[in-house]
């Protein structure tokens, strides 16, 4: 054990950081087997994508995974998930959210500047 001040904080810090980066990582291998399964069952695969194209991009913001690969993974899913769909992929389209009514806002004054 640590007996400096910082180090043991260093130690606190570290652990917490390990603990969500596991949680990421088994997030995205989740993800990435329901996207398999679908592959291979053949329903559902663009539902699959999208999901494990989201986890990978957030394991990707949060530093667990390399841009790289996640690139990598993204190109392969690509191509399974055409092959899967006989050639075709349909786009999976989200709602879109409602909108706010417009606020009307009181007129501002407006402020004369003196110009020379």
């Amino acid at each position: 054990m640590p007996i400096i001040k910082s180090a043991k904080k260093r130690v606190r810090v570290a652990h917490k950081q390990s603990v969500q980066n596991s949680k990421t990582r088994r997030s995205l291998k989740d993800s990435l087997k329901a996207f398999q399964a679908a592959v291979t069952g053949k329903k559902g695969v663009d539902k699959a994508q999208n999901e494990a194209q989201s986890a990978l991009d957030t394991a990707v913001k949060k530093g667990v995974i390399s841009k790289n690969r996640a690139a990598r993974s993204k190109s392969r899913m690509n191509a399974q998930a055409k092959t899967a769909n006989g050639g075709k992929r349909t786009v999976v389209k989200k709602a879109a959210p409602a909108k706010k009514p417009a606020v009307k806002k009181s007129p501002a004054t407006k402020k004369t500047a003196a110009k020379k």
